[in-house]
């Protein structure tokens, strides 16, 4: 692959754009490419959490204004369906998404971070949706920004184009977290850890659960939700970790001895 690349720690994989003499803008290629590593990543079910990382300077400076630039309506829209694909992808597959952020993240780079399911920044990031000011407006970025932040914080940064800073993305939602450059990559990991020792197939469960529930009612939800619950309480891993619960020590979960079975 030429702009992405991935290295596995453990259960983490860390996936890389490459991109960085454009600033990680997300073309197409770029695109194709990390949405084929990432659905590899889900059908070979090797890890449990993926890690997107930038440059020192850009995590992602979002789509390439060239590329739309120079392609016709219909190839623009094509571009903009890929990424509906890639962030798709993101949602379902069953690894938990953490963004690290370096750098600045603006436009479809700042989607990125706010479609992901956790983020960590450093001080030095920053973040912003301004393709309003050439006169493109952040329409898709908008709708997870819109997810995952005030409904009037969202539209200043959608209609002004201004950046804000790590800890003001902190204070919105928009990251869980901001610490130092030096301690991004160690708190980042150690974030990505503190999921690993959980089951693959129950952060499975739960992911989907957690973004179905969002979208309802709240009685429609609780309803969907108790349903959820019932099925999961069955479940191998669910069983050896409420028994590992009430023995006092750490599960040893089905699921994981089964995989290695097969492998």
């Amino acid at each position: 692959m030429e702009y992405v690349s991935v290295r596995t720690k453990e259960a983490i994989a860390y996936v890389t754009l490459e991109n960085t003499k454009q600033h990680n803008t997300l073309t197409f290629q770029l695109i194709e490419e990390i949405d084929e590593l990432l659905q590899n990543i889900a059908k070979e079910r090797k890890v449990k959490v993926v890690v997107i990382e930038g440059g020192k300077k850009a995590f992602s400076a979002g789509h390439s204004l060239q590329e739309i630039q120079t392609r016709s309506q219909e190839d623009v829209l094509k571009l903009f369906q890929r990424c509906y694909q890639f962030m798709r992808t993101i949602r379902e597959i069953p690894q938990v998404v953490i963004s690290k952020v370096e750098g600045v993240a603006v436009a479809a780079g700042c989607q990125l971070v706010a479609i992901s399911d956790l983020a960590v920044a450093s001080e030095s990031a920053r973040f912003a949706t301004p393709g309003i000011n050439s006169g493109l407006f952040c329409s898709t970025p908008a709708v997870f920004l819109s997810r995952n932040i005030g409904r009037k914080k969202a539209a200043e940064l959608l209609f002004t184009g201004n950046l804000i800073t790590a800890e003001e993305a902190f204070t919105y939602g928009l990251v869980n977290e901001v610490v130092p450059s030096d301690q991004l990559d160690e708190r980042t990991e150690q974030l990505a850890k503190d999921i690993t020792k959980q089951s693959l197939e129950i952060l499975e469960i739960g992911k989907r659960q957690f973004y179905q529930q969002l979208q309802m009612e709240d009685f429609q939800a609780l309803n969907y939700a108790s349903d959820v619950i019932a099925a999961n309480s069955k479940h191998p891993d669910a069983e050896e970790g409420i028994q590992a619960f009430f023995e006092k020590r750490r599960p040893e979960w089905p699921s994981e001895k089964e995989s290695v079975k097969k492998a």
